[in-house]
């Protein structure tokens, strides 16, 4: 949950920095923002979700 939650709050922080500097528009913006809505709702879902957790899991695993 907080690491859905983080990327939640990374990507939208992401998006109003986009949306802000020009380099994408608010028509554009919204579509995203509603086929990231749609799509986790649908059957892909799970694999996204478990796409993600392994990605954060092999991230967090590097040390430097």
């Amino acid at each position: 949950m907080a690491i859905s939650l983080s990327v939640v709050l990374l990507l939208a922080i992401i998006l109003v920095v986009l949306i802000r500097g020009g380099s994408i528009k608010a028509g554009p913006a919204t579509v995203a923002v509603l086929f990231g809505f749609f799509l986790a709702s649908t059957g892909m879902a799970p694999a996204i979700n478990r796409f993600m957790n392994s990605l954060a899991e092999s991230i967090s695993s590097i040390s430097f």
